[in-house]
């Protein structure tokens, strides 16, 4: 291995401008001396995985920070049920599915009561004994705890991705109808997916009605757990490697299943960590891992989903908190791969998390710089939304991200050059050595033997 890009990711670390903080981001609010300290050795800039304005969830913005092209995405459902080890047909349909509480109106519609809530260890191993197995039409439907009330719900036979979701994501409102999407209005496969899919969720509400436990709880004056909600119905797609495509051995340092499923997905290898209440000490803990393996991979991605969780909170006070934890623990790690030549540091995020409003993500671009040995230095000495605009790199997107750190591991492609049949972005690429064909050896008697008539000649 030559030079490795240890890629660390702040999850949801952007976010919007809050009043309680003088109209400043909880990221420019925060006391964030080495992240600020990193930012004036670096080259900075913005970032945004699709379009500008556009939110989107951590697994669409990785893939496309990862440089893989939106068709070969598998949606949430695959790369979720891939990270919890569920055994997936090539043509199954999978999403992510979770039990919620739900109240019937008069019209019979059903509206989502709580779409977060808990239950005892007891209580859900009955609401899956309850909804487990469904078969229709061909089509069989299995539910896959992966934790707590949370789960995937896959679907064999023949089958189609391209179906609404149920979940509305918000408290109070209906839940959705099943339908084919538009563009799959007239595909008999979407259509008898919808189909059956909605013939289960009613099945399944009518039995979580039933269960003891449900019965027990309306007597002591608790909301039922009653319903069950669907979301990012996917199905797996054929895809190149980022080993094939960039030429990096990639090794993925994260908590959920979703990043264990991607990395698989993507042919890296893959570290479980755990989240603990200290995110700075996890994220010191995590830097260590990837300075012990940058002779192992040339491309390492260290994940903190810390600052999104605080987002999701809708408490600005609370991300600064957990932003200054994270500063410190990268103080505490990052000395010994700043001091390696080799490293090309980048320091960024997926995706803004508002700590306030209504949206779950919002479509802001988020900050990133690079740091390493020949990387630009601009001007910019602190790390936040605003002060990194003015930065060197621009406003980067999509997969740009990716070739920017092809282009400081000096592992470019340049333009025009075919060394490989194969669409491969790196260089030297993988190619098949050019062969000569050895001249026959003559033996010296069969020399004399065809030279002979001449001299006799």
């Amino acid at each position: 291995m030559s030079k490795t890009c240890v890629l660390l990711l702040l999850d949801g670390l952007g976010d919007r401008a809050q009043a309680q903080f003088q109209h400043q981001t909880p990221l420019q609010f925060a006391e964030t001396p080495c992240l600020d300290r990193l930012a004036s050795l670096s080259s900075t800039g913005l970032y945004h995985a699709g379009k500008l304005g556009q939110p989107l969830p951590s697994e669409n913005a990785h893939f496309a920070m990862f440089g893989s092209p939106k068709e070969e995405f598998p949606g949430r459902g695959p790369l979720e049920a891939l990270g919890a080890e569920i055994d997936l047909g090539e043509n199954d349909v999978a999403m992510l599915a979770h039990f919620c509480s739900v109240l019937e109106t008069l019209e019979n519609q059903l509206t989502l009561k709580y779409d977060r809530i808990c239950g005892t260890p007891e209580e859900i191993d009955s609401l899956y004994d309850a909804a487990d197995h469904f078969e229709q039409d061909g089509i069989s439907i299995r539910l896959h705890k992966t934790g707590g009330m949370f789960s995937v719900l896959t679907m064999h036979g023949e089958v189609s991705p391209f179906i609404t979701d149920s979940n509305p994501m918000v408290d109070g409102r209906f839940i959705s109808e099943i339908r084919p999407l538009t563009s799959h209005a007239a595909d008999p496969k979407a259509i008898k997916t919808a189909k059956v899919l909605r013939e289960y969720l009613r099945w399944a509400y009518r039995r979580l009605c039933k269960v003891d436990q449900n019965q027990l709880r309306i007597k002591q004056k608790l909301p039922p757990i009653n319903g069950l909600v669907t979301q990012r119905a996917g199905i797996l797609r054929d895809r190149s490697h980022i080993r094939d495509r960039y030429g990096l051995c990639g090794l993925s340092m994260a908590s959920g299943f979703m990043y264990k499923g991607l990395a698989s997905y993507l042919g890296m290898d893959f570290k479980q960590v755990r989240d603990t209440r200290d995110p700075g000490r996890d994220i010191a803990e995590r830097l260590k891992i990837a300075a012990d393996n940058v002779d192992n991979y040339n491309f390492i991605h260290v994940h903190t989903k810390a600052p999104d969780r605080a987002g999701h909170t809708k408490n600005p006070k609370s991300k600064v908190k957990v932003i200054e934890a994270l500063d410190r623990g990268i103080a505490e790690g990052i000395d010994v791969l700043l001091k390696n030549e080799e490293v090309l540091l980048v320091v960024t995020a997926d995706h803004s998390t508002p700590s306030s409003g209504g949206l779950v993500h919002s479509g802001e671009p988020v900050p990133v710089m690079f740091l390493g040995d020949g990387v630009r230095r601009d001007k910019v000495e602190a790390f936040d939304e605003i002060s990194v605009a003015g930065g060197a790199l621009s406003c980067l997107r999509g997969d740009e991200m990716m070739h920017m750190i092809l282009n400081y591991l000096d592992l470019a492609r340049l333009g025009g050059i075919h060394d490989s049949p194969y669409p491969q972005q790196f260089w030297p690429g993988d190619y098949d050595p050019f062969t000569v064909v050895p001249e026959p050896i003559v033996a010296e008697s069969e020399t004399n033997e065809t030279a002979s008539p001449a001299k006799e000649a």
